[in-house]
């Protein structure tokens, strides 16, 4: 019988449970789904503004929204208000398609990050920590999620993905996933994300971010439509991580969007303040 890897529970984890980093990080005082700030602020073209910053308002700087730059803010959707503007979104984008998606909710084990422009969310997704129900893609993939676990792997989900298309910005998205793996790997200790998408677009999530075929073509009863599973070994992330984070248009002849991701030093900043729940 395959024994399940159950996650400390993110009101109750212990620094123990937490990936050791440097720059001397304490535990965190809050759980993941009670934090109010602002996780990131940045600028497209990157350029990273606050690590974590209040959501006091603020006079605009003279040198912010200038030169064709965007400002974005990357929050968690908490409360009902963000998960119900990152819900319509998620419906907005999914509903074209065809496909039904239901309202966000507090799950404990699920923390959903908002990016937002001004106040609208124009970005959202959704991970999914492991857990003593599972994860979402177990309903479909159970069997090669429960391979990763019988080898000693920590799995997490990502769902709930939608960015809006008016919105021309690598950084948005490259600031979600990111984020989603700072809480992933760095916090939650996983090894593995694992997506369900699209046989159409499963090309995009292998070129763009490298994940790899895990699960063959199957219909999902939840949308009524073919999905194919994919897994992300979180080791080749942080290598992308440390050799292009934060280069963005600089890094000439790259075609994946690692480009786009923080630097790794703003990646441990960032670690740092949430274990602090700064």
């Amino acid at each position: 019988m395959i024994k399940q890897h159950t996650p400390a529970h993110p009101a109750t984890a212990k620094m123990s449970d937490f990936l050791k980093l440097p720059m001397g990080v304490r535990q965190r005082r809050r759980p993941a789904d009670e934090w109010d700030k602002t996780i990131v602020a940045f600028q497209s073209p990157y350029r990273l503004k606050d690590l974590c910053v209040n959501d006091e308002p603020r006079a605009p700087q003279a040198h912010e929204a200038v030169g064709g730059k965007q400002e974005f803010k990357v929050r968690l959707a908490n409360t009902d208000d963000r998960r119900k503007s990152a819900s319509l979104l998620i419906q907005k984008m999914y509903s074209w398609r065809g496909y039904d998606s239901p309202d966000l909710n507090g799950d404990p084990y699920k923390i959903t990050l908002a990016a937002f422009q001004d106040d609208r969310v124009i970005g959202t997704l959704t991970l999914g920590l492991d857990s003593p129900q599972g994860l979402v893609v177990d309903q479909l993939y159970r069997a090669e999620a429960d391979k990763l676990r019988a080898e000693g792997r920590s799995v997490c989900d990502v769902t709930k993905l939608a960015v809006d298309q008016e919105i021309k910005s690598k950084s948005v998205l490259g600031a979600l996933f990111h984020l989603s793996v700072i809480y992933g790997r760095n916090i939650h200790h996983a090894t593995d994300f694992l997506i369900e998408v699209n046989p159409r677009h499963a090309l995009f999530y292998q070129r763009m971010i490298g994940f790899v075929p895990w699960g063959e073509e199957r219909i999902c009863p939840r949308v009524n439509a073919p999905a194919v599973l994919l897994r992300l070994d979180l080791d080749y992330v942080d290598a992308q991580v440390r050799q292009y984070g934060g280069l963005g248009a600089e890094a000439h002849g790259v075609k994946n969007i690692y480009p786009y991701w923080f630097s790794k030093e703003d990646e441990l900043g960032i670690t740092e303040r949430l274990l602090k729940g700064e």
